[in-house]
């Protein structure tokens, strides 16, 4: 399995497919299916059957995943980066190979 660039909490932009140039945070990544679900992307229509949570049922909008190949990382200042691993003390982090700066 591969190792992914993109965890929950991330601030994410759309850079291929139909909802291209949209923004969101990262709520769920799917490692085992290399997607990630990101907040108000990809939204799909369900049909849902009435239960006790929902009497009324109907139809209801949700995000669908989406690949990790079609996402970008944002920096603090809003434009995409690659993301890069180095040891810093004993640490390994996560660093904005655009700006240089820790994520």
């Amino acid at each position: 399995m591969t190792k992914l660039k993109i965890k929950s909490g991330d601030t994410v932009r759309v850079i291929a497919g139909d909802n291209k140039g949209q923004e969101g945070i990262v709520q769920k990544v799917l490692k085992d299916k290399n997607k990630a679900i990101v907040e108000g992307v990809n939204l799909v229509s369900k049909h849902q059957k009435p239960s006790a949570a929902n009497p009324q049922g109907g139809i209801v909008k949700q995000e669908a995943s989406i690949h990790i190949s079609n996402l970008s990382l944002l920096t603090s200042k809003g434009e995409t980066t690659r993301v890069g691993y180095r040891i810093e003390g004993d640490k390994k982090v996560r660093f904005a190979k655009k700006s240089n700066e820790v994520i």
